[in-house]
């Protein structure tokens, strides 16, 4: 009852064929149901081992009765058969299935003996007694039947007091029939449940022989030995050989991935650096320019100092209204206090000795000006000084 109920919180789903990888369809997800404690503490009996039924006679139930539901002491007894070998998902949404078929329901497993499976299927990987234990730990399952018929007859049905038969609706040929199960669904006993496509033993064991070496390297690194694995000697040292062959390519590849990372950084890095060095070149040429261009402040100081220094060292100039040498009035020669005022004149220019220079102020005519220091000042007057009285000497003496 107990997984009865916790069964009617989860929603129908199927596993898709393809590309599914256990993803269910868009709508079809598990529902929440609340924490609680559902699992069995033992593992579920066989039916050889369980007390038997009641005297009374058996009475199968009606489809509809099982449906609209039945008293707890009756539940309505429902049959899955199988081999069950590599137990997988796709067997406990079956039984799944069968378990939820009806609101009371008591879950009859049989799984087949390894004779009977070699006979009409073929090898299993799994031996009988472990297909018997893993139905055992099923949640779902109340009951298993071990060395169960391959065809199912009317004394079995009776012995154990089966009610429906549950199995999918695919026609199953084997024992020289077309379908085991033609007789079950003419008598009404047949509940259909759907499969879980993706998943099935032959598909775990297609998977390992199509990838047999890979299997048989992955056993040999876990402390198989080559005659457990039925491996002969040439072929383990190929497989040896062959790990260590993947190994070195895994280093190589975990060396590239990580080149590629530095390869990565290293570009990001410089990406930014361009970037900042596009940056910094560009106001470093708008200086550039702007000092050094040609209207760059450089060249406006280079005029301004230019006209300072042509202004500084060039000499004044009379301005355009002022009165010609002629107009002048003689500027007053200054002569020195020991000479007379009715001396002669000075010699003619035959005479040895230097001339008379007469210092006027403001004439321009021997190049002196206000802008010229006293020490060149009065150079100039030792000088005219010394002139003046070798031209006194000479006249004595004449």
């Amino acid at each position: 009852m107990e997984a009865q109920s916790s069964s009617t919180l989860l929603l129908s789903r199927k596993r898709r064929r393809d590309g599914s990888n256990g993803e269910a369809e868009e709508g079809e997800r598990f529902g929440k149901i609340p924490r609680c404690t559902v699992g069995l503490r033992h593992p579920v009996p066989f039916a050889d081992e369980l007390e038997p039924a009641d005297s009374k006679a058996y009475k199968r139930v009606s489809m509809e009765e099982a449906k609209r539901g039945t008293p707890p002491e009756r539940p309505v007894r429902v049959y899955a058969d199988g081999i069950f070998d590599l137990f997988h998902s796709g067997h406990a949404r079956a039984l799944m299935q069968a378990k939820c078929l009806f609101p009371n329901t008591h879950l009859i497993v049989g799984v087949c003996s390894d004779d009977l499976t070699h006979k009409y299927k073929g090898f299993t990987v799994m031996n009988e007694d472990e297909r018997y234990d893993a139905i055992r730990h099923c949640r779902y399952v109340d009951e298993v039947v071990r060395n169960a018929p391959w065809t199912l007859t009317p004394e079995f049905l009776a012995k154990h007091r089966i009610d429906f038969v549950a199995h999918d609706d695919i026609p199953y040929s084997s024992a020289g029939s077309d379908d085991v199960y033609k007789h079950i669904k003419e008598a009404g006993m047949f509940a259909p449940t759907q499969r879980t496509e993706g998943i099935s033993t032959s598909d775990i064991i297609t998977r390992i022989v199509r990838d047999y070496d890979v299997y048989v390297r992955r056993n040999l690194q876990r402390g198989y030995t080559a005659k457990e694995l039925n491996v002969s000697f040439i072929n383990e040292k190929k497989y040896h050989l062959q790990e260590r062959v993947d190994k070195v390519k895994k280093k190589v590849r975990d060396v590239e991935e990580k080149s590629k990372e530095f390869v990565q950084k290293v570009e990001e890095k410089s990406i930014d650096l361009i970037q900042k060095w596009e940056e910094k070149s560009r106001e470093f040429i708008g200086n550039f320019l702007q000092m050094f261009g040609p209207e760059g402040a450089l060249k406006h100081m280079l005029k301004e100092g230019r006209g300072r220094m042509l202004q500084a060292i060039s000499p004044r100039q009379s301005p355009s209204s002022s009165p010609t040498r002629e107009e002048r009035s003689p500027s007053p020669t200054f002569r020195l206090p020991f000479f007379s005022k009715t001396s002669p004149p000075p010699s003619p220019p035959h005479h040895s000795g230097a001339p008379l220079y007469c210092i006027r102020s403001g004439s321009p005519r021997h190049g002196f000006d206000t802008k010229f220091g006293v020490g060149k000042v009065s150079r100039g007057i030792t000088k005219t000084l010394l002139g003046i009285s070798g031209c006194r000497l000479s006249e004595q003496v004449n």
